[in-house]
């Protein structure tokens, strides 16, 4: 079995692995176990795997081809800080304002490559617009994420502060290794503190 990106405990205490108490047949794949208290885990070998598999499809785009969108609020400062880090991709933190990839008239209007979704439920605007638009998807997909039109799972706690953190900075730096613009975890200067949203 290959390593992991970062430690086994690294993943665990950030709560990468918690699901919900809900859970989608379109994420039995990632579903590692089923807790005493009704929680869903998820696999974190498969979510490691899933980021590798992301980090490098988002390298062959050019950073302005990437649009990151999180709505959520601990999704926001993740997704943004990861949007800077690798080249100045757009980032919609907040509210994604109808029309954005479909109504060119629009001042906030973007034509992205591709696009990476925080939550499929939260962003169910911006996921529809651009399965509309023919956009690749790639999504974190929690236990009770319904997946049908993402083309990439990252399966992941998409809620937690922590998880979100942790998830945003490991993609980011594999995207900046995948590229040649690092060749080690250890030229990469961010902390996942960095990435981290205010409580």
């Amino acid at each position: 079995m290959p390593e992991l990106l970062v430690e086994e405990n690294t993943y665990l205490t950030a709560g990468v692995h918690i699901g919900t108490q809900v859970k989608n047949k379109d994420m039995m794949p990632f579903i590692y176990k089923v807790r005493s208290d009704g929680l869903y885990i998820l696999d974190i070998r498969k979510t490691d795997e899933r980021i590798r598999i992301a980090a490098k499809f988002l390298a062959k785009y050019a950073p302005d081809e990437i649009l990151v969108v999180a709505q959520r609020q601990y999704g926001q400062k993740p997704a943004t800080k990861f949007a800077e880090v690798i080249g100045g991709a757009h980032v919609v933190a907040g509210r994604f304002i109808p029309g954005t990839l479909t109504n060119p008239q629009l001042p906030t209007y973007l034509e992205p490559k591709i696009i990476f979704i925080n939550d499929p439920a939260a962003d169910a605007q911006a996921l529809r617009e651009a399965v509309k638009s023919k956009i690749p998807v790639l999504a974190l997909c929690d236990a009770n994420n319904r997946t049908s039109y993402v083309d990439l799972i990252i399966p992941a706690n998409n809620k937690g502060r922590r998880a979100l953190a942790l998830v945003y900075w490991l993609l980011a730096r594999e995207v900046l290794k995948a590229r040649g613009e690092i060749k080690s975890d250890d030229e990469y200067k961010y902390t996942i503190e960095d990435f981290e949203a205010p409580l």
